[in-house]
Formats: C-alpha cells, sequence, structure tokens
C-alpha cells in the first residue's frame, strides 16, 4: 500500500507520528507536507497529495490542517478525489463505507494525536459498502 501525505503548519507534529505508525505497519508514505511551524498555505500541499489519489498513484491521501476544511475543499476540486472531513472514528468509518472516501482530512485542532491515528487505523481498515451508495458515488463528479 502507498500513501500520500500533505499538511500545513498545524498538522506537522500529527504528519510525523502517522508517518512513524504507517511506516512501523510496512506502509510507503510519500511525504507532500510541511515539516516545519512556520505559516505556509496549505493549498501547496494539498495539490501533489490530491493529484496523485486522482491517477492513483496512490492507494489513498491523508491531509491535516487546523480545521481540516481548507485541505478537504482544496482536495475535492480533483474528479476522482472524495475527501472526507474526520473528528471521530465514527465518521470516519462512515465516510469510508458510505462515501469511498480516498482521503482523510483531520482538523489538528479539534483532535488529539491518538485521535488522528486512531482514524488513520480506521480509514484504512473500513471498506466501502457499496450497493445502494454506488449510485450516489456515481454522482459525485461534476458534469461540464
Amino acid at each position: 500500500m502507498k500513501i500520500a501525505i500533505g499538511n500545513d503548519h498545524a498538522g506537522t507534529a500529527y504528519k510525523f507520528e502517522i508517518v512513524s505508525y504507517l511506516e512501523s505497519k510496512g506502509i510507503k508514505v510519500i511525504n507532500y507536507g510541511t515539516n516545519e511551524n512556520d505559516s505556509v498555505d496549505y493549498p501547496d500541499f494539498v495539490h501533489p497529495v490530491a493529484k496523485d489519489v486522482d491517477t492513483s498513484t496512490v492507494d489513498y491521501g491523508i491531509l491535516i490542517c487546523g480545521s481540516g476544511n481548507g485541505v478537504a475543499m482544496t482536495a475535492n476540486k480533483y474528479t476522482n478525489v472524495r475527501a472526507g472531513l474526520c473528528w471521530t472514528k465514527e465518521i470516519t468509518e462512515l465516510t469510508r463505507l458510505h462515501n469511498n472516501a480516498n482521503i482523510i482530512c483531520i482538523p489538528a485542532r479539534f483532535t488529539s494525536i491518538p485521535q488522528a491515528i486512531e482514524m488513520v487505523n480506521t480509514f484504512l481498515d473500513t471498506y466501502f459498502e457499496g450497493g445502494r451508495h454506488i449510485t450516489r458515488i456515481n454522482k459525485i463528479p461534476l458534469c461540464s
């Protein structure tokens, strides 16, 4: 499995812990995020992750910023991306089960690092339910 991760300054500590966790499980991680705590513009770190997910270069993406909203809004501009804003394990599970999310967006200012790792684990261990949700998923991309 290969995962792309991106973060702004609010998510640097989270990113390091999540990457360490994933690598301990033998998962390859591509780091597009900042490694510093200085203020940066989150879209600069979202676009490479979303592009990799959109083109199936990676299996999944993880994005982290203060609220999770900015990274989710940016990532969801890509046709094949379904980025879900998650702040609990239960929401994370539903995001995968019903929405077939391929990027998890984590709000660093509203979750703890242990919660974030638990959500990443739930995200990776939950599979899309399919069925009635397929029709809904197929209606997400914008028609030109």
